[in-house]
């Protein structure tokens, strides 16, 4: 071929592929039917933002868990490629979509049985996972989808039971003439509200690899009819309600990988099959109702189980030596297995590539427990709270790789050794609970590792033990510490003087607790007073420390702390007046028991904003790798309650116990998230606010101990969650509301006013109170207008962050809005008359959304909206 034959074909073949390129790049590939279908399929749910998705964690609580969600459906539109929108997969070749994956949409509303998404009859992949179908029953035509491989319906407010149609989605013969249908390979259906059995035609599911059906409410037998899903490489039951014994034919899985039923209600014994099927690599059985003796069965060749997890069972008689042949073995969780038999730390040493050893709440002895001792090399992670332990473990001196170390809940005596801090990768150690006093000097400086300045020690937990004398200065080389608790010891003298001390690192200054969230120091005898270089704590999230001697005014300049949401300064030597602040993300603020004084201005919650304003997700306050929960003791209706667990939304305010004078301030009706509000034991005079009556939230109020006048303020009935109150010891006078909550209280929460009276009060506590409604005259309403009129201004700032320039002065004289209003102006002289001319006016000056309410004096709302 000549060399100029050469050169024009070259050149065919590069035009070629150049308009094939430039072809497949203009063709719209989406067909219109399925385009339709789609936008149907939109019009179909609201976009909400669904909040956090949650799961359980170790500890059993529900938590947050990360997953990125946004509105996918926001980029379907009539005039582009439906094949380019999010989350549609389509065919190269014959454009059908073969995807649909609307996982984190924020899709909200009820699923239609026939929704418009069963058109797409090309399916292969339908991912409808994280979205909110406000508990819809699972749609019966997903079986028309014949072609579907995979089907992912997590966390999505499903319920009720599990269609039977669905499993028409396999091969062979199947109803409705649909014919041979391709086979589902993955089904997941985790956190939803299922209810019944597993049905037992999943037996034809014969092509099933992964199936996932936790944190539901599965109840029955192991369905049995798995047994047959040969391919089965991933089984997840777990967190529902199965009952029952566990087959001891799991070998007919020979692909099972992992498999995990924890959390369920399984008794009897664990079949050693389960330790002799060749394939498994991870067993979790933790959390049921297992009994019997554990055996792992003769296992001629070495097992490949890597994670084998059966805590919190009903286990009985010592721990098998066979154990040793798990070699493989990477994690171990055998803790709190209620059996009354030493566990052998010894058997453990075979474990070479054991990692994680869980053995909290067993006894555990302490014979093979030394620095002599054969233990596993790789040992990262030991879990040992509870075990009965009297000496500091000598074996984890030697290892190199620790991370987490919990010994709490011991019995181990003397000092904390010094070697401890010398381990290079520790991050979590729990030392509470024990009978520890002191800490062990090293050779090195403070016993400490030269290099220990760059320690990653993240949560040191030292609380309820004996350790005395100063804190030790040397946890201020700990600087990546994350949580501090020392609580409930005899520490004294004054807080280590390195706290908030500034270091330099590139010729730039830098806190030495950089990463600090929770401080907490409570139950000790610390003196002095507070240093202001706490202000450099940026990230604090929990400031404690109540019950020691702590002597000095409000530390107002911690509202600089902008993610501090818990204070704590109970029972203390605290004295002075309160300074007014802005607490923004504060939730739980308790300075009871101090010398406080002065008065609180009417304005004093306006910036409290964490207390106004609902937070919709339950969460726990810790660490958010959820390796640390805080925990305090707060009054609440009437008695101390230990929260083991703190709640992102539980709020708390405790002043009682001090010298507070003047008025409750007003403003403390903006906080209608307050769950607990005590104000006894002070000198608080003047009307109780009405505008408690918008605290809805509201279940413990305590105002006992006051010098408290005039009446309870009827609007108080409209709480209906208020389940406690105390009034008593003031000078309250007037009927007592007739609500039911009233009615359920004890008398002695009205004793002590002479003036008040009502039918239950006169008929239920004729013993330490005697009627007097005849000596009685309504007062004149001046004061509830004037608390009105602050109430709407306060509102309106809390609600629209009024502009300074701004500023207004509006007489509420009765009605709802537009009806007998003040006329004032603005500062620049703009003449303003009525509600609509003001809101007008907040719009104009930098805002643009805005809403007012107006409270009347029958509790009544109106709401006057202002947006763009």
């Amino acid at each position: 071929m000549s060399f100029f034959l050469r050169i024009i074909l070259l050149f065919f073949f590069s035009f070629s592929s150049v308009l094939n390129t430039f072809s497949s790049l203009t063709r719209n590939l989406c067909r219109p039917v399925q385009k339709d279908a789609l936008l149907e399929f939109k019009k179909e749910f609201e976009i909400r933002n669904t909040g956090e998705f949650q799961d359980w964690d170790v500890y059993g609580l529900l938590v947050s868990i990360n997953f990125i969600s946004y509105p996918k459906t926001e980029s379907w539109t009539n005039n582009s490629d439906c094949c380019n929108w999010d989350g549609i997969t389509c065919d190269d070749e014959s454009g059908e979509a073969i995807g649909l994956d609307l996982s984190g949409s924020n899709l909200h509303g009820n699923f239609k049985p026939n929704s418009s998404h069963f058109r797409l009859q090309h399916l292969r992949d339908l991912n409808l996972a994280h979205n909110n179908f406000t508990a819809s029953p699972i749609p019966a035509r997903l079986h028309t989808l014949k072609r579907l491989e995979t089907l992912n319906l997590s966390r999505s407010s499903f319920s009720g039971p599990i269609p039977k149609e669905i499993l028409h989605l396999t091969s062979g013969s199947i109803p409705f003439s649909l014919g041979n249908c391709s086979c589902l390979t993955s089904l997941c259906f985790t956190g939803n509200n299922l209810v019944g059995e597993i049905p037992s035609s999943f037996s034809n599911l014969n092509n099933l690899i992964y199936l996932k059906a936790g944190s539901n409410r599965l109840t029955g037998n192991f369905p049995v009819a798995l047994l047959n899903l040969t391919k089965l490489s991933y089984l997840n039951l777990y967190s529902n309600d199965f009952t029952g014994t566990l087959p001891p034919n799991i070998t007919l899985l020979f692909n099972l990988e992992d498999f995990d039923a924890s959390k369920n209600s399984f008794v009897g014994s664990l079949p050693f099959t389960f330790f002799t099927n060749p394939s498994l690599s991870s067993i979790f059985l933790d959390d049921n109702q297992l009994n019997g003796r554990l055996d792992f069965g003769n296992m001629s060749t070495p097992s490949y189980l890597k994670e084998f997890s059966i805590a919190g069972n009903n286990l009985r008689g010592p721990i098998p030596r066979s154990i040793s042949k798990l070699v493989n073995l990477e994690l171990l969780d055998i803790s709190h297995l209620n059996s009354q038999v030493q566990v052998d730390f010894g058997i453990f040493s075979h474990l070479k590539s054991l990692h994680t050893l869980y053995l909290s709440g067993n006894h555990v002895s302490g014979t093979n427990m030394s620095s002599n001792s054969h233990h596993p090399s790789q040992l990262s992670h030991v879990y040992l709270s509870g075990c009965g332990i009297v000496e500091f473990p000598e074996f984890t001196r030697t290892k190199q790789d620790m991370k987490v170390l919990d010994l709490s809940d011991n019995k181990i005596k003397s000092h904390v050794p010094a070697w401890l801090w010398t381990l290079p990768k520790l991050e979590y150690v729990d030392l509470s609970n024990n009978d520890l006093t002191g800490f062990e000097e090293g050779s090195t400086k403070h016993g400490l590792n030269p290099n220990t300045e760059s320690s990653s020690l993240k949560h040191f937990i030292g609380s309820n033990n004996n350790f005395s004398g100063e804190i030790p200065s040397f946890i201020c080389s700990f600087h990546s510490l994350r949580n501090l608790n020392l609580s409930n010891n005899n520490f004294s003298g004054s807080l280590p003087c390195c706290l908030g001390i500034h270091k330099r690192r590139n010729h730039l200054p830098e806190t030495i607790f950089d990463n600090l969230r929770s401080f907490d120091v409570g139950h000790n005898q610390l003196v002095g007073k507070l240093t202001r270089s706490f202000m450099s704590f940026s990230i604090l999230e929990v400031f404690n420390i109540e019950s020691n001697k702590i002597r000095d005014t409000f530390p107002f300049w911690l509202s600089s702390l902008h993610k501090l949401q818990v204070l704590n300064l109970r029972s203390n030597a605290f004295y002075g007046p309160i300074h007014q602040t802005r607490f923004p993300t504060l939730r739980i603020i308790d300075i009871s028991h101090n010398h406080f004084n002065g008065t609180l201005p009417s304005d004093f919650f306006l910036n409290w904003r964490a207390m106004s304003s609902a937070d919709e997700v339950q969460n726990y306050m810790g660490d958010e790798q959820g390796e640390y929960y805080d925990s305090m003791v707060l009054m609440n209706k009437g008695v101390e309650m230990e929260m083991q667990f703190i709640s992102t939304i539980y709020t708390a305010i405790d002043f009682s116990g001090n010298k507070i004078q003047g008025e409750i301030p007003r403003s403390i009706g903006l906080l209608k998230e307050l769950v607990v509000l005590n104000l006894s034991h002070n000198a608080f005079t003047g009307h109780i606010p009405s505008s408690m009556a918008n605290m809805i939230e509201l279940e413990s109020l305590d105002l006992s101990q006051n010098n408290l006048s005039g009446e309870i303020p009827q609007e108080l009935g409209v709480l209906s969650f208020l389940a406690y109150m105390n009034f008593s010891h003031n000078q309250l006078v007037g009927p007592v509301p007739g609500a039911t909550q009233f009615r359920r209280q004890n008398c002695s929460s009205f004793e002590g006013n002479l003036g008040l009276f009502g039918s239950s009060l006169d008929e239920d506590c004729k013993d330490i109170h005697s009627p007097t409604s005849q000596q009685y005259e309504t007062p004149e309403p001046q004061e509830e207008e004037k608390e009105d009129e602050e109430m709407f201004i306060w509102i309106a700032a809390m609600i629209g962050f009024v502009p300074v320039k701004l500023t207004m002065a509006l007489r509420v004289v009765g009605g709802p809005f537009g009806t007998n209003m003040g006329v004032d102006h603005f500062d620049d002289g703009t003449h303003v008359g009525g509600v609509q001319s003001i809101v007008t006016g907040f719009i104009q000056n930098e805002l643009t959304f805005l809403r007012l309410v107006y409270i009347n004096e029958q509790n009544e709302t109106t709401e006057v909206t202002h947006g763009e």
